[in-house]
């Protein structure tokens, strides 16, 4: 299949996850012809680094500030998205627009994919964008939908002590995270860091996007799918600060 990438260009993780995934997909027979890169925004909105930097500090701390600027600044010597893929001839493309504006939806129809792969994408897509793509478009999200929809899983289930999680690779819809869902993966809580759950959770995440694509390329349409319901569903937002201190009353911790 000829696929195209929706991401942010997060300088923590996805690099690594990149480079772990892409090779897999090449030998499982799919063409990955473009990635469309957005710019970071880790709780939804698109702000400058100050801003996102004063935010995290007033609901994290400033050790949780501290590890994630030095995390930053020693990933400006490491491979970045745009490395990665310009390394597998992934042509890479930066928007002008919103990723539903009607320029940005004549660019990514030029590519001629059969499927968009949103990867930590941070926007919400329209019906306009799936009819790009022969298939739509697939995300990952790391949780069990349909429970944990929304933001930073990997926070919410640890401050909630839940004893599994894993990842869903579902087709999108106008909803959010409320598509029906391809395939999910489980894994178990044993006392990780949420860094550590962090980065279980992507590369398990990567190998059920391999997976969901083999699954569409054989199946098309037809591929099979599991209910996301809204009845059975929970949504979690943003963390406050009276959600971090629960999240460390509970003994968890960030790294």
């Amino acid at each position: 299949m000829r696929i195209v990438f929706l991401t942010q260009n997060d300088p923590f993780y996805l690099p690594k996850i990149y480079q772990y995934l892409l090779p897999k997909l090449i030998e499982n027979g799919h063409d990955i012809v473009s990635c469309i890169l957005f710019d970071v925004a880790p709780f939804g909105k698109k702000k400058s680094k100050l801003s996102q930097f004063l935010e995290a500090y007033k609901i994290f701390g400033f050790s949780f500030c501290l590890f994630y600027l030095m995390k930053y600044l020693n990933s400006l010597f490491k491979t970045s998205i745009i490395k990665v893929m310009k390394n597998h001839d992934v042509k890479v493309v930066k928007l002008n627009q919103g990723v539903n504006h009607a320029s940005s939806l004549k660019i990514i129809s030029q590519f001629n994919s059969d499927l968009l792969i949103s990867l930590a994408g941070n926007e919400i897509f329209k019906n306009p964008l799936f009819n790009t793509s022969k298939y739509g478009v697939i995300n990952l999200h790391s949780a069990l939908l349909p429970k944990y929809r929304g933001l930073m899983p990997s926070f919410w289930v640890l401050c909630n002590n839940e004893q599994k999680t894993g990842v869903s690779v579902f087709f999108v819809d106008e909803g959010i995270d409320s598509g029906p869902i391809i395939l999910q993966k489980e894994l178990n809580l044993i006392n990780q860091t949420q860094e550590e759950l962090i980065w279980q959770l992507k590369f398990l995440g990567a190998d059920a996007i391999l997976e969901a694509c083999n699954l569409i390329s054989i199946n098309g349409v037809n591929t099979p799918t599991l209910k996301n319901s809204d009845l059975e569903m929970t949504y979690f937002s943003k963390p406050k600060r009276q959600d971090v201190n629960k999240f460390k009353s509970n003994g968890k911790k960030f790294y």
